[in-house]
Parts: structure tokens; sequence; C-alpha cells
């Protein structure tokens, strides 16, 4: 049974170990989506422990039935892969960035679709730097409690608080969907005018005025954690009060399945910070639904 480091042993040393979410093969090329950890958490400004994410989305996934009542689907039906965490270069934002970005740029030559698992929001500018590359008419759906479209924070370009602003300046104007915002500088706002189309606080009735004008445009989802209010998502280190119910979020991802959604990212998830474990098991819940609404 082939691994992705069986396929490619250039990724072998960035590669962890794999405990492997609910339902999952061992055999990369027959898998139709990838599972992807990606452990950092280096430019966290509040509380850190996101790196520890991945690792607990897929033990708690256990807890979980294969089956979805809301979808009629079940994980039994599907092939997908494992893949581990990413053994990133502790520290080095430049460098795990990249490693971030090669890893799913080879999914995408594969033909896998990326699921990938945070760790920090930053992740996701290697992730779709990968995305874009394959997709170049990409749009992007943000789902996150902050705008982060600052130009830099604390003197860095590449930090949490950044990561939807580089998106967007690299996209162009009005390429990128923002929902559930509800902190962030009047700067950004400002530039949200010009760069986004941005949803405060409410995901809905937002989301179902969007949808029905991708079209067939490949979309790429990444949703923070923190989206979610805090009384049904305490663990993650920027919490804002005033978000969407743990329903809401999950309706939001079945809305997705009519959009054509080519990756998808799920951050911000610290563990560490939830004693019972009721973010995790949300986020394991999201990744179900996630594969079975968009696969």
């Amino acid at each position: 049974m082939k691994g992705l480091i069986d396929c490619h042993p250039e990724l072998k040393p960035h590669l962890l170990g794999n405990s492997g979410f609910h339902g999952s093969i061992n055999d990369y090329t027959e898998a139709e989506a990838v599972i992807l950890g990606l452990p950092m958490d280096y430019t966290v400004s509040f509380r850190p422990g996101a790196r520890l994410g991945p690792e607990r989305i897929r033990e708690v996934s256990y807890g979980l039935e294969l089956y979805s009542w809301h979808l009629d689907r079940s994980l039994a039906d599907l092939k997908y892969y494992d893949a581990g965490d990413l053994n990133l270069p502790y520290g080095n934002v430049r460098a795990s960035l990249e490693a971030i970005r090669t890893a799913v740029a080879t999914m995408l030559k594969d033909g896998k679709f990326p699921i990938c698992l945070g760790g920090e929001h930053l992740v996701s500018w290697g992730v779709f730097q990968a995305v874009y590359e394959h997709y170049p008419d990409l749009v992007v759906l943000h789902f996150d409690a902050h705008a982060d479209l600052r130009a830099e924070f604390f003197g860095e370009s590449d930090s949490h608080a950044t990561v939807v602003g580089n998106i967007a300046r690299a996209l162009g104007p009005k390429r990128v969907y923002q929902f559930g915002i509800r902190s962030g500088e009047k700067e950004e706002f400002l530039f949200a005018q010009e760069y986004t189309h941005l949803y405060s606080e409410r995901i809905f009735p937002g989301l179902e005025e969007v949808v029905p004008q991708l079209g067939d445009k490949p979309v790429y989802v990444t949703l923070d954690i923190d989206v979610v209010d805090p009384a049904f998502a305490p663990g993650t280190g920027t919490p804002e009060p005033g978000g969407c119910t743990s329903a809401e979020i999950l309706r939001a991802v079945h809305m997705l399945g009519a959009a054509n959604v080519v990756a998808f990212d799920l951050v911000e998830v610290a563990p560490q910070l939830d004693a019972s474990d009721i973010t995790p098991l949300l986020g394991a819940k999201i990744v179900r639904e996630a594969m079975l609404s968009f696969l």
C-alpha cells in the first residue's frame, strides 16, 4: 500500500507519523482526497497551541459516525488518505510556507483534493499559493471572526493577521468573499471595501446570495474555527464573542456543496485550551461534512 512518502520520496523528511482520520485508507494512489496536517503557530499573537490541532482532530474523529444524517452519505463510500503532519522547520516561517506550498502542489498535481488542517491561519498562505498556481481563475471564501487583511503585523508581512490580505492582493480586487467577520482595524475594513466582498458578523444570508454567483469557478474555502462563537468553540487562540453557532457553520459547509470547491482548510483549533474537546470535535465534524459535501 503506497502513501504520499512512497509516491514522492522527496517529501519523506517532511512528514511525521500518521494516526489517520476516521475511515481513511492506507493507499495514497487510490485516494481522491488527502488530509494533511500543518502544525505551525509561529506568528500567533495571543494564545499559542494551534500546532496541536491536526492530531487532536484526528484522534476525536473516532467519536463520530462515518455516516452523516444531514447529507445521507457515509465516509465509508469515499476514498481519502491521511498523510499525517508536515514536519515543518520550527520557527522558520518562509521555509515552512514553502514546504506547505510544495506538499499541496504535489497533491494537486496527483489529482487529489487537499484537505489541510492547521495550525495558525498563516498556513493558508502556503496552501493558497499552490492552489492558485493550479487554478488561475480561483476565488476564495473565507470564514473567520477576524478580517486578517493587515498589510503587516508587528513589522511582519507574513502573519496570521495578514494572510487574507496577502491572498486578496495576489488575486486582485473582489475575488475574496469573507463571512462572519466581526473584528479588525478600521484600515482593514477600508481595504475590504476595495478588495473583498465582506459580510460582517453573520454568515447568512450572505452565503445564500454568493453561492449561486460562483457558478463553476474553482473555489478555495479557508475556515478559521473562531468564526464560531467561543460558546461553541472555546479552543482557539483568539476567541471573539458574537459568532455563529456550530449548527450554522455546518449548514454553511453543506451549502458550499453546490459550489466547485477544489481545496479546503480548517485552521486555529487549539485543543489544549478546551478541556472537554468541544472544539476538536466540531472540527472533526466539519471535516466529515466537508468531505461528504465537496467530494
